[in-house]
C-alpha cells in the first residue's frame, strides 16, 4: 500500500519521503502554464512553481544520485506560453546547471511541446513547429477502461483549439486515446510539483490537473461537451436564446478561421472581439465549461493520470502499481478566484509532500478552505476501481504538519481552521466547506 500520510509544512519542507536510487533517471514536473497572468503580465508568482521549490527539490534528488543517473525538469505549458521567457523568469537553466555541477549529475531542461502557438485576442493566428520530447511521444488507448468510454457526450467534446474533429476523432467508442510525452512514462521516479489555485473547469488545480503538462497535444484532450446539461453537454449550464445566439456565433467563427488561412484568424478575432461586447467577457460570464458542472475535464484528468501510472514505453497498460511518484504541491504564494490565469495571489505560505496524488489532493483541497467531496475530480479518483490512482480510503488519508493542530486523519484536519481561498465564480456556492446549498 501507498504511504497513507500528507505531510504540510509551513516551514521548510523536508524532501526525505522520495526514495531515490542511483542510476534513477528522476522527472521533476512543475507547473509552468504561463510567463504571466493574464490579466496581469507584471504577476507570475502565483501562477508557476516557486524557482526556489524547484532548486531545493532538484539539489536533494542530485545529491541522493550520488554521481549516477540523470534528472529531466519538463512541462508542457500553455501551447500559447513562451517557455524561454518561463524559464528565464525562474532561472531553471541556472538551477539545472548549478545542481548538475555540484553532485556530478546531469540535469536537462525541456519544452515537451511539440508547437508553440502566437494568441491574439483568443484567435490562433500562428503555429510554430518545436523539437518536444527528445524522448519521443507514447500513444495509449484505455478503450473500456476510459471515463469517457459510453459517455452520453460522445462526438460533442471539444479540445485545446477551434478544429474541435481533433479531439472527436480520438475519443469514439473503444478508442479512448491520449499522446503523452516519453520522459514522464519513461523515467524511473516522478515527481510532481503542481501550484496550490482555484481552477475554472475543475475547481482546483493541484497535482492530479498538474498532469496536462505531459501531454503532447493537448488537442487530443476535451475540455467541456457542447451543450448543456439538459442535452448531455456542460458548455454552459443552460442554454438560453441569448447563449444560443453565442454558441452558433462561436461556430461561425471557428469554421472561418479553419477555412481561410491568412485572413480567416483576423476576421475571427474581430468577430470575437464583438462577441465579447455583446455576451460579455469571460471573468464575468459562464462559458466553456468554466463552472461547477463540468463534468467532462475530471474525466480527461483522472485518465492522464492513469496512463502515467500504469502506462508503460510500448504504449501499453499494466496492472500492478511499480511507479515511484511523488507530489510537491507548492502553495508558498497560491491562487484563488478566476484560477488558474486570472486569479489572485494568496500568499498562503504552505508546502505539501506525499506519493499519493489523491490523498495529496485531497489534503490540499482541505487546506485551501474546500470540501473534496464536492470535487468531481477527486471524489470520482477515491471511486476508481479500474486502473485506480489511489489505493487509500478518505479514511485511511493521514495528516503530519510541522503545525501541531493540524496532525491526525483528514476527517480532524476538516475540522480546523485553515486557510479561506475563494473559489472560482463558477464553483462558488458548490465547493466552500460550508457552502450554501
Amino acid at each position: 500500500m501507498k504511504n497513507d500520510t500528507v505531510h504540510i509544512y509551513c516551514g521548510d519542507p523536508d524532501f526525505s519521503l522520495f526514495e531515490i536510487r542511483r542510476g534513477d533517471w528522476v522527472v521533476i514536473k512543475p507547473n509552468l502554464v504561463k510567463q504571466y497572468k493574464e490579466n496581469d503580465h507584471n504577476e507570475w508568482r502565483s501562477v508557476v512553481t516557486d524557482a526556489g521549490l524547484i532548486r531545493k527539490v532538484c539539489d536533494y534528488v542530485c545529491r541522493e544520485l550520488a554521481g549516477s543517473g540523470r534528472v529531466t525538469i519538463c512541462d508542457a505549458p500553455q501551447t500559447d506560453s513562451s517557455f524561454s521567457h518561463i524559464a528565464a523568469l525562474l532561472g531553471l537553466h541556472d538551477i539545472a546547471h548549478d545542481c548538475s555541477s555540484r553532485h556530478n549529475v546531469p540535469v536537462e531542461v525541456v519544452d515537451l511541446r511539440n508547437e508553440e502557438w502566437t494568441n491574439i485576442d483568443g484567435i490562433i493566428t500562428e503555429r510554430r513547429k518545436l523539437d518536444g520530447d527528445p524522448e519521443g511521444v507514447v500513444r495509449f488507448n484505455l478503450g473500456r477502461d476510459s471515463l469517457f468510454h459510453g459517455h452520453p457526450g460522445e462526438g460533442r467534446y471539444y479540445g485545446a483549439d477551434y478544429d474541435a474533429g481533433v479531439v472527436n476523432s480520438h475519443h469514439c467508442g473503444d478508442l479512448q486515446e491520449y499522446l503523452i510525452c516519453g520522459s514522464p512514462v519513461k523515467a524511473d521516479v516522478f515527481i510532481n510539483m503542481p501550484k496550490m489555485k482555484t481552477h475554472k473547469k475543475t475547481g482546483v488545480t493541484l497535482s492530479m490537473k498538474n498532469l496536462v503538462g505531459i501531454n503532447a497535444d493537448k488537442n487530443w484532450l476535451p475540455h467541456h461537451t457542447d451543450g448543456s446539461p439538459v442535452d448531455g453537454g456542460d458548455e454552459y449550464p443552460d442554454l438560453t436564446f441569448k447563449r444560443r445566439v453565442e454558441q452558433a456565433s462561436v461556430k461561425f467563427a471557428r469554421r472561418l478561421a479553419l477555412s481561410l488561412p491568412g485572413i480567416g484568424p483576423l476576421l475571427a478575432r474581430r468577430l470575437r472581439k464583438a462577441g465579447t461586447a455583446a455576451f460579455g467577457a469571460g471573468d464575468r460570464v459562464i462559458r466553456s465549461g468554466n463552472w461547477h458542472g463540468n463534468n467532462t475535464t475530471w474525466r480527461m484528468v483522472l485518465d492522464l493520470n492513469r496512463c502515467l501510472l500504469f502506462g508503460q514505453a510500448d504504449g501499453s497498460l499494466r496492472r500492478d502499481y511499480p511507479k515511484r511518484y511523488y507530489s510537491v504541491v507548492d502553495g508558498i504564494v497560491g491562487m484563488e478566484g478566476s484560477g488558474p490565469m486570472q486569479g489572485d495571489p494568496v500568499a498562503s505560505g504552505v508546502v505539501l509532500i506525499g506519493t499519493d496524488p489523491v490523498a495529496v489532493d485531497a489534503v490540499a483541497a482541505t487546506v485551501m478552505g474546500f470540501d473534496w467531496r464536492r470535487i468531481p475530480m477527486i471524489r470520482g479518483a477515491f471511486a476508481l476501481t479500474s486502473l485506480p490512482i489511489t489505493q487509500l480510503r478518505p479514511q485511511d488519508v493521514m495528516v503530519h504538519s510541522d503545525v501541531p493542530d493540524w496532525n491526525g486523519p483528514l476527517s480532524r484536519l476538516e475540522d480546523r481552521t485553515l486557510l479561506s481561498f475563494r473559489p472560482h465564480f463558477g464553483w462558488a456556492g458548490h465547493i466552500e466547506r460550508k457552502a450554501t446549498q
